[in-house]
């Protein structure tokens, strides 16, 4: 039996309470993991931003000629 087939077996209640627990733990997880970079050390510098941002490929639009 797949993982797919035994999460349709459990009831409508249980298949509710897991997916609002994986919302809840996503939600928490967005919501420490800014005040986590500052206790670690991984805010980024400024130096950081500006070799991402040199990183980024460049898109340039080019008319086509009919």
């Amino acid at each position: 039996m797949s993982l797919w087939q035994s999460y349709r077996n459990l009831s409508s209640r249980t298949r509710l309470l897991i997916g609002g627990g994986i919302i809840a733990y996503a939600s928490l997880g967005l919501l420490v993991s800014d005040e986590a970079e500052k206790i670690f050390g991984f805010t980024p510098t400024e130096a950081d931003k500006q070799r991402l941002k040199e990183a980024v490929p460049k898109i340039y639009v080019v008319d086509k000629e009919k």
